[in-house]
Order: structure tokens, then sequence, then C-alpha cells
């Protein structure tokens, strides 16, 4: 099997302080230790700050790199457009603070390379092996909160949802996406994910080096709440797809 082309999402919004970094970084990685064919997406939903004008700049400047800009917000409307209109083997999202150290991108494609059979790699902040540095203890609670109702609810197997480091092979991205709901927000990555495991879909749950960033912008408490409401949004959904099994098997 030839080598697999890749492509690294990078869904934004505001990040006119982190994006440049984030790319060229990723770049100067890729030309160093990456030899298979490799894409880098900026996929602006939404931006009002300076974000646009940079990643123009970006798009220009590196071959590698283009530039897609929505007007809807939310990280899950980024992945679907990402996904949509992926070409390569490989697709995959990073959050732009590159809180994933990239040496596992390396490894991540080793493994779609060497077993055909394996479909999803999510990286875990909290698998055994990990390695996670400076996290807030309240943003400690509240992961290890929606782990626990995850797990209890759904019965998820990984021991991670959203650790913003998760590659999937096309076809099972494509399939997911249909399947999946159109929620917008970060939800969507784990509703993708849930979805994939109750599919039986190949996921190895990768341990990584995992750093916090102070400036995140995501809303702590707002998250929250939709999480809650996405549940049980979710977990509807699953009992009425389940019950309408059940009738075709009758």
């Amino acid at each position: 099997m030839g080598q697999l082309s890749i492509n690294l999402l990078y869904p934004v919004l505001n990040e006119r302080l982190r994006l440049e970094k984030g790319i060229e970084t990723s770049i100067q990685y890729l030309r160093e230790n990456i030899t298979n064919p490799y894409r880098l997406t900026i996929l602006d939903n939404g931006s009002d700050d300076e974000t646009p004008e940079i990643a123009r700049s970006l798009e220009k400047k590196y071959e590698e790199v283009a530039y897609v800009r929505m007007e809807e917000r939310g990280v899950g409307v980024a992945f679907r457009r990402g996904i949509s209109e992926n070409t390569s083997d490989i697709v995959g999202y990073m959050d732009i603070d590159l809180s994933t150290d990239l040496k596992y991108l390396k490894k991540t494609i080793e493994m779609f390379e060497e077993d055909e059979s394996l479909e999803y790699v999510n990286g875990s902040r909290f698998s055994k092996e990990s390695d996670t540095r400076g996290r807030k203890w309240y943003r400690k609670i509240t992961s290890m909160g929606l782990l626990i109702l995850l797990k209890s609810i759904f019965h998820m197997k990984a021991t991670d949802a959203v650790c913003g480091f998760t590659w999937v092979r096309r076809e099972t991205a494509e399939i997911l996406t249909l399947e999946c709901s159109k929620e917008k927000g970060w939800f969507y990555t784990i509703e993708f994910l849930l979805r994939a495991e109750r599919r039986g879909v190949k996921i190895y749950d990768m341990p990584v080096e995992w750093q916090e960033d102070y400036n995140t912008t995501v809303k702590l408490w707002k998250t929250i709440k939709n999480y809650l409401v996405q549940i049980i949004r979710l977990k509807k959904a699953f009992l009425e797809e389940d019950k309408g099994l059940d009738k075709r098997t009758i």
C-alpha cells in the first residue's frame, strides 16, 4: 500500500493571536518529519477579528494551506465542512493552539498505514499513559464529569472525547457525518466518536502529551450547559433508532 495522504483541519474562531504560529509550527513539523502528501485546512467559522486576513496571507504563503470561510459559528459546523471538502485518505482535526504534541501525528499516520482495518484514532488526555500538563483544577473536574456521564449513559469505551486530536479514514468520516446530527458546537465531535463506537468502527485510543492553553476561548459554563442538553438529545435519538431497528428485525 502506498503512502496515505492527510488533511489537517483547524477549526478557528477569532484566533488572531495563535493562528500564524500554529500553522507555521505545523508546516515546519510536517516538512521535517512527514513524507506523505498533506494539506492544512483553516476552517474559519465566523471570525470577526483579523483571523481572515491572517489566514488568507498564510494561504498565499504556503501552497499546502487552504482557507475556508463560513459565516455560521461552531466547531461542528467547521468539522462537517472540512470533511465534506476533503479529498485526502485521512482527515482529522487539531486545535490551533497545538495542545497535543505534533509528534503524535507521525505515529498516527504510521498506524493507519500498518493496519488497514484501523479506521479511527482518538487522542486521549486521560489514558494512564498520557501526560497532561498545566490543566486547571476546575477544567479537570468538568472534563472528568463529562467523561463519567458519557461512560455511564452511553457506555463509551474511549477514555476521552474532546482532546482535540481526532483522525479518521475518509470513507468512515463521510459515513459518520451522514449519521450525525447537525449540532453546531463541540458536542458534534463527541457524537461523532459515540456513533463510531456504535457502528463497531475500529478505534485506537491514543495516549498523548497535552499542554493546557491558558488563552483558550472556550466559554466553560455555556459549554457545560450545552453538553447536558445534547447528552439528553442524543440519548433520546439512540433510543428511537434502537426501537426502529427492533421493529425491522421482528
